[in-house]
């Protein structure tokens, strides 16, 4: 599996609706062929059953390709389909719960949106952090108040782990996301929804990761 903060640089967060007219699977596939380094399954209207039989799809994709699967807010579905972990955010399902069921082994990944959200962070516990989000986004519809790239930096360089930004990021974000301190961004509609995946995907230049804003 790829390292993680190496994993976090293209990260897809999956939406069933945005997915639908391609597929969920092959959104991935195409998308994972473009570039994505990391793939969070995200439903929230779907059933448990639904997120391990879509877990269970996406992990059999991604066999062998050194991307890891994380699953949205479900304890129970990452570990039934054998994802590589789960992402929480700060009103689901407790970390120390978190970990406790997923054990020692899993990735666990955690979204903050406040400085006080980053500095309560057990690093011990936690692997990654979600930072955002950047700018508002018709995806996440309960987000709080977007904090931009200011925002963002700030959050970043509290950080006492890996960490991917996430929020109404495009592919003209890459230098302003990297520059800010995180190790990649998290897209939805970026990629889902788009005719072609494979294309959004490789649109991202990271090529100028150095170059300042």
């Amino acid at each position: 599996m790829t390292p993680l903060r190496d994993a976090l640089r293209l990260y897809l967060v999956t939406d069933p609706v945005m997915c639908a007219p391609v597929g969920l699977v092959e959104t991935v596939r195409a998308a994972v062929a473009g570039g994505v380094t990391m793939v969070q399954l995200r439903d929230k209207t779907a059933t448990t059953a639904q997120r391990i039989a879509g877990g269970r799809a996406l992990k059999q994709l991604l066999a062998g390709t050194g991307v890891p699967l994380v699953i949205n807010d479900d304890i129970e579905a990452a570990l039934a389909s054998d994802a590589e972990g789960a992402h929480i955010g700060q009103d689901d399902i407790s970390v120390a719960e978190a970990r406790q069921r997923l054990g020692p082994d899993k990735i666990l990944g955690l979204s903050c949106e406040t400085v006080g959200a980053v500095r309560s962070v057990d690093p011990g516990m936690v692997d990654y952090l979600g930072l955002g989000p950047v700018f508002g986004t018709a995806t996440k519809t309960d987000h709080k108040h977007p904090i931009g790239f200011d925002g963002l930096a700030r959050l970043a360089a509290l950080s006492p782990l890996p960490c991917v930004a996430i929020g109404g990021l495009k592919q003209n974000h890459v230098t302003d996301v990297l520059f800010s301190g995180a190790n990649g961004l998290a897209v939805v509609s970026a990629i889902c929804g788009q005719a072609d995946p494979c294309a959004a995907a490789r649109a991202f230049d990271f090529t100028q990761k150095d170059q300042h804003r």
